[in-house]
């Protein structure tokens, strides 16, 4: 397979499964969360979310770097609510009711997304058990250089 075709491939697969958990999210928070319901409004909706996640996201992590840094990475789930806040504002027919709803709305995407990424291969998830490796030995023989104090 071609490497073009092999990228339009992982797109799509990636486009099919944010659209199948903004599905999943709008029927979980049905009546606070929702769009006209044409499939081609939700296809519309989905892919925008790619785009904004694509462009708009890195440059909002990189501005809220220390509150990332602060809250060990959960932040990102507000940086999530307010791109579905803006899905809202540049969408007529997608409705978000508040922000607590766009919150919870953004987690509930991003587990069903990391699911079926991982489900469908394109994420990998490795526990790794036991031990960890000790330093490397000296090739003198030694463990290393000890220094006395």
């Amino acid at each position: 397979m071609q490497p073009g075709t092999k990228k339009f491939l992982r797109f799509l697969q990636s486009w099919i499964i944010n659209t199948v958990a903004v599905l999943l999210a709008v029927i979980i928070l049905r009546n606070h969360i929702r769009y006209d319901d044409k499939l081609e409004n939700l296809l519309i909706a989905s892919f925008l979310l790619g785009i904004l996640n694509a462009f708009v996201r890195p440059i909002l992590m990189l501005i809220a770097l220390p509150l990332l840094i602060f809250t060990l990475g959960l932040f990102t789930l507000v940086i999530n609510a307010l791109l579905l806040c803006l899905l809202t504002v540049l969408l007529p027919f997608f409705h978000v009711d508040s922000f607590g709803y766009a919150f919870l709305g953004a987690l509930i995407i991003s587990v069903i997304s990391v699911a079926l990424n991982v489900l469908t291969g394109n994420a990998r998830v490795s526990v790794q058990r036991g031990r960890p490796p000790g330093p490397p030995k000296n090739s003198g023989g030694g463990n290393g250089p000890v220094i006395d104090v």
